[in-house]
């Protein structure tokens, strides 16, 4: 995997990103907004938030195309803002965990300023994530694209029966499974309901998906580990009046026996910001205790 180096120019516009419903996070972005603007940097308020002072709000494309570097303040949800916020622009984000897990935030918020210091001097590196792509046809026409950092979901939702769910690669036909729903995750997915719901962990280099079942009706049904040059597409029978389609873990749409969920790695990377030391294993385990015995 790749290990560009991050260079920012000085006067290079930059976007904050924060957790709203954290105060540790909004003054942060306020501390962080004054550290760049003392160093020569124009600082944005990306959208979708309350402006921080002393800084511009980016409500145009042309605002958002100009933009260099995307920090995030929050936690793993607010991170995931930023990736879609950003809308498939190959701009880096650098994130400091200030809500729960931290897992894509891996940064700790006591280390903003020494991390920043670093970044500004060229001394983090840039590591590429692959992107997940949807694509939902209705009767063989396209009613809705999008692109993902860390999962698509299909799931039952609020109604009481399991959804039935063909899948096939390549126009094959894999399995048809009753379950409360699917997750197609990539690699930098994998650690989150994909593994909370029994799928494997996969490295983040890995050119892989996962599809996993979700409560499946059969002891039969197990994750599958897809090459990520492949198309995937899923389809509920008849008998399924509906199911809901998730993004990163935000609805988007429904969908009916009438539609086709087809699944193919992104045209995007994304890019996370890190240090030139950064351990996955090591995130892991601290993160998630993996291989803890205690």
């Amino acid at each position: 995997m790749a290990k560009d180096k991050l260079v920012l120019e000085e006067g290079s516009s930059i976007a904050l990103v924060y957790r709203l419903e954290t105060a540790q996070a909004v003054t942060m972005a306020k501390k962080v907004a004054d550290y760049l603007k003392d160093h020569g940097f124009a600082v944005y308020t990306a959208p979708e938030q309350k402006v921080i002072p002393g800084t511009k709000a980016a409500k145009t494309k042309k605002q958002m195309d100009e933009i260099k570097l995307v920090i995030v303040l929050g936690g793993d949800g607010t991170y995931l803002r930023g990736v879609r916020l950003l809308e498939g622009r190959s701009v880096p984000l650098l994130g400091f965990n200030m809500g729960f897990l931290g897992f894509l935030t891996a940064h700790n918020a006591e280390s903003v300023f020494d991390i920043l210091e670093k970044t500004l001097a060229g001394k983090m590196v840039l590591r590429p994530r692959s992107m997940l792509f949807a694509k939902i046809l209705r009767k063989g026409k396209v009613r809705g694209e999008y692109h993902a950092l860390n999962d698509f979901v299909i799931e039952r939702g609020s109604m009481s029966q399991l959804i039935n769910t063909a899948i096939y690669s390549e126009k094959f036909l894999v399995s048809e499974v009753k379950a409360d729903g699917f997750i197609v995750a990539s690699p930098s997915g994998s650690t989150a309901y994909n593994l909370a719901a029994g799928g494997p962990i996969l490295h983040p280099e890995s050119p892989v998906f996962v599809v996993t079942p979700v409560a499946p009706h059969s002891l039969t049904s197990r994750p599958l580990i897809f090459p990520d040059d492949r198309e995937l597409s899923f389809k509920l029978d008849g008998k399924t009046q509906k199911a809901h389609f998730i993004m990163d873990g935000q609805k988007v749409t429904e969908l009916t026996a009438d539609d086709e969920v087809i699944l193919t790695r992104s045209c995007y990377d994304h890019w996370m910001v890190r240090e030139a030391n950064h351990n996955y294993f090591h995130l892991l385990r601290e993160k998630l205790k993996f291989g803890d015995r205690n």
